[in-house]
């Protein structure tokens, strides 16, 4: 009998930002994910709120634009903070955490896309394996992201002003990495300079769906 293939992390994107008063409770509870083996947490500070008074150290226009990529994929208009994206495929506001705790079990539940193997390689190298589980109809995105773990910042203007806050897996990096046609096995090396962890996603265009995820600390 086949084995079946284990489902892999669930990945939860926060959008948020240090100008943005009710992104600290989100904040705190992408913290409580960032502990977990099985969910992959990941905070993209958008830029979008640096106008009203504080410039998010963290934030990058990358980021933003994923966001609003989204929304437009999605068929909305806008976008908001705090805004958590389960599994690149629904949005929930990032203070309700009853209704990402669901998402994550509902995830969870389904049969994976693509088996995805990471390992490291030496002098800043990484390899990754995947192999597609089912068809698609068009290619996959292979990315890499980095993030800083943890970090705490004293805010001194805007809506935030006067508050220390706990930052968790703040993304630095996320950037494409191949188009992957599904149609044979992949193997792909990739550098990956630096201390920070290294996470491998496999996504549909979009951005949509994320088939399969991993990651090396």
């Amino acid at each position: 009998m086949a084995q079946a293939e284990d489902r892999g992390p669930i990945v939860v994107e926060l959008y948020t930002s240090q100008g943005c008063s009710s992104c600290p409770p989100a904040d705190a509870f992408l913290s409580t994910l960032a502990a977990r083996d099985d969910v992959i947490a990941l905070a993209l500070h958008v830029d979008y709120w640096d106008y009203i008074g504080w410039k998010d150290e963290f934030g990058s226009p990358a980021f933003s634009h994923r966001q609003k990529n989204y929304a437009r994929f999605a068929g909305r208009r806008s976008v908001y903070t705090p805004q958590m994206v389960i599994q690149g495929q629904d949005d929930v506001v990032g203070t309700h955490p009853m209704d990402v705790a669901d998402l994550i079990l509902k995830h969870r539940d389904t049969e994976p896309g693509v088996a995805l193997a990471l390992q490291r390689a030496g002098n800043g190298r990484i390899q990754i394996d995947a192999r597609a589980l089912r068809t698609f109809s068009g290619p996959l995105v292979v990315q890499i992201v980095r993030y800083l773990p943890s970090a705490s910042v004293e805010i001194l203007r805007g809506e935030n002003a006067g508050r220390t806050v706990a930052y968790s897996n703040i993304v630095t990096e996320w950037k494409p990495l191949a188009e992957w046609d599904t149609s044979k096995p992949l193997k792909i090396a990739a550098d990956v300079p630096g201390e920070q962890p290294v996470v491998v996603l496999i996504q549909q265009k979009g951005p949509g769906a994320i088939e399969a995820a991993a990651r090396l600390r």
